[in-house]
């Protein structure tokens, strides 16, 4: 399974920073040039992520981390992913921010794992995708841990893709839009959001790339792809379909002909993992 893009450390410093902006007083009240060891162990079970980033950030204030398991590993509860050893001063500075980075992308990882094994064995052949409901400031995070677990990341910016939607058509013509974009650049797919089945095959004429089917039932995703077939265009399109889209009615749009489903619930309504760091006495 793919790791995904490595995160800057000054990305994940910056976080550590908002935890202690004028360092953790606790422990500098309490602790001198002590060492200790420590290990992070699974209280939940699923697909574990974020262990690369935790890693950076203690071994950015000089402790040394010798993990267990892999990002994209599956873990059951009781787990030990990691040992740590180095300045508990370090240990504990790092500790919340490296334990919150583990359990949001675990849990996004877990859920993404989840719903893919799903359209897997319906033998669908189309893939879970993110969107952009991610929490600001976590997005390459979000993202990341998204491909951790299997799906597609989908647009990471509005700067990456072409994504003609509601807001956009109640403004221009699926048809004008279609055209405006492609003469924007030649080099970028243009994707059209439609929510019936004759707004889609206006799109595909008007030389959509990608469509995304926004909260249509099954029967109409259904209706939308026998139009395309019968006008000859559904090959050379890239069909995708969300709105609504639960754990509970997934299956019911492993459907024929759809490429890729995408969720905003794997990034905006996280399920944390539980994860915690435990200091060993001597």
């Amino acid at each position: 399974m793919t790791k995904g893009p490595a995160i800057p450390l000054e990305r994940l410093l910056s976080f550590v920073w908002e935890d202690a902006p004028a360092g953790d007083i606790t422990s500098e009240s309490l602790i001198s040039g002590q060492d200790c060891m420590a290990k992070i162990v699974a209280k939940d079970e699923g697909v574990i992520a974020g262990l690369d980033e935790a890693a950076a950030l203690f071994q950015a204030f000089g402790v040394t981390v010798t993990p267990s398991f892999s990002d994209g590993d599956r873990v059951v509860a009781g787990a030990t992913l990691a040992t740590l050893q180095g300045p508990a001063s370090a240990v504990l500075l790092v500790e919340r921010t490296a334990l919150n980075i583990i359990g949001r992308m675990s849990g996004i990882a877990t859920m993404t794992r989840r719903l893919q094994e799903i359209l897997d064995n319906a033998r669908a052949g189309c893939r879970i995708a993110s969107t952009r409901k991610t929490a600001p400031g976590l997005r390459l995070l979000d993202k990341k841990a998204v491909i951790i677990g299997g799906g597609d990341p989908h647009r990471m910016t509005l700067s990456d893709g072409v994504l003609i939607k509601d807001n956009h058509l109640a403004l221009v013509s699926i048809e004008d839009a279609v055209r405006k974009a492609k003469a924007y650049s030649k080099y970028r797919k243009v994707e059209v959001e439609v929510q019936r089945p004759d707004d889609a095959l206006e799109a595909a004429r008007a030389g959509a790339d990608i469509l995304l089917l926004d909260n249509m039932p099954p029967g109409e995703v259904r209706a939308a792809i026998s139009l395309l077939q019968e006008a000859g265009l559904r090959n050379r399109l890239l069909i995708e379909v969300s709105g609504g889209i639960t754990d509970k009615n997934i299956a019911d749009y492993a459907i024929e002909g759809v490429d890729q489903i995408s969720l905003g619930a794997l990034t905006h309504s996280v399920r944390n993992f539980d994860v915690s760091l435990d200091v060993l006495r001597e």
